[in-house]
């Protein structure tokens, strides 16, 4: 059934007053009035359904499962890692295997609507933070307006929980615009308290280098000493992705490493280690405290290259940090259903190598929306 015809059928269900003839008149008018715009709404192709299609995100419903009543939203927007192809991916699954409510949030072109990471100043939707228990953050040296920006950092200071993948440690470059007042925030700041930016004293860590060698030396993930029976590691088992492993100097604050990454010599999971180059942490949790005075719950891993999520055990370490992020470690499956929905063939990492002409609809599930 249409909305037209819902809309008609409710129209002509409603209960007429029980009083005077002139009154019965103008509910009749009305009903006639309401009719008149349902049907040119409908005849002019706008309808729920249409600007649901047209808006510039995507929403996945969640299913059955335990994170019902539970809303993620993605924040996406890097020129190099695909994070436009690998999130839609991870929220499908959250939404339909696990019951999560994920909106995917993309960089959109101004003129023409498209997704482009490229585009460092728009990404439309944030003010769906407000309503969001959970924030996935995947962007690159974005240089948003003020005005979302706000919403990224009013979530921020919620005490609400965060999730934070690849360059997500080097979020927000506001070299250019120095008199926003949201500039403490880039990632090579060195102001005092608010060194490193937002990578480092939100997440724990900015931008420091390639410590593997960029497309020739990918990693080998495993979880670290003493976190063997964390929540976020549970089913899984070791973790190969071609990402390389990032530089760090020190974690900020009381970050713990969950996955170490070693170093491997080649590009294939069976190449040995780089025994040169020790493990360094590659995922880890803190907590951060914002202007609210509540703690967050933030977990953060430097991989996040399109294809380590074609790894299983990395796609269960996401899901699973999920569940830690929002309090339900206790409702962690054995053993995560992570399994794709449709095809997951992103394009190359690279500037500029992403699929051209694609809108968010795009990325839609069938009657997801």
């Amino acid at each position: 059934m249409t909305t037209a015809e819902r809309l008609r059928r409710d129209v002509g269900k409603s209960e007429e007053p029980r009083i005077g003839k002139g009154m019965h008149m103008k509910w009749t008018s009305a009903k006639i009035c309401v009719l008149a715009f349902v049907v040119a709404m409908s005849l002019s192709g706008v309808s729920s359904g249409q600007e649901r299609q047209d808006r510039p995100w995507v929403v996945y419903r969640g299913g059955e499962g335990p994170g019902q009543g539970k809303n993620i939203v993605f924040v996406t927007g890097d020129e190099e890692y695909r994070s436009e192809e690998s999130m839609p991916m991870l929220a499908k699954i959250l939404a339909t295997h696990h019951g999560f409510r994920c909106t995917v949030l993309f960089a959109i072109n101004k003129d023409s609507g498209e997704i482009d990471p490229i585009t460092v100043d728009n990404i439309p939707g944030l003010r769906t933070l407000e309503r969001a228990d959970l924030m996935v953050l995947f962007t690159r040296f974005r240089e948003l307006p003020d005005e979302q920006m706000k919403f990224i950092m009013d979530y921020t200071n919620s005490g609400k929980p965060i999730i934070a993948l690849r360059t997500a440690t080097h979020p927000f470059n506001y070299a250019k615009r120095k008199d926003s007042p949201y500039a403490k925030w880039t990632w090579a700041n060195k102001e005092k308290g608010f060194e490193g930016g937002y990578g480092r004293q939100v997440l724990g860590e900015t931008w420091i280098s390639h410590f593997g060698v960029h497309q020739k030396e990918s990693t080998l993930a495993y979880p670290a000493e003493g976190a063997k029976d964390h929540p976020i590691v549970k089913g899984v088992d070791k973790i190969w992705g071609p990402s390389d492993v990032y530089g760090l100097t020190t974690l900020h604050g009381d970050c713990k490493p969950i996955l170490m990454g070693q170093v491997l010599v080649g590009m294939n999971p069976n190449d040995a280690p780089n025994t040169n180059k020790k493990p360094l942490p590659v995922a880890w949790t803190r907590t951060y405290t914002g202007e609210s005075g509540k703690p967050s719950k933030i977990f953060t891993t430097t991989m996040g290259h399109a294809g380590d999520l074609k790894d299983e055990n990395f796609r269960r370490v996401l899901v699973n940090a999920c569940y830690w992020a929002l309090d339900m470690e206790t409702q962690i499956p054995a053993k995560a259903d992570v399994t794709i929905l449709g095809e997951y063939n992103p394009n190359e990492i690279g500037f500029g190598g992403f699929k051209k002409g694609l809108k968010p609809a795009d990325h839609r599930l069938p009657r997801s929306q």
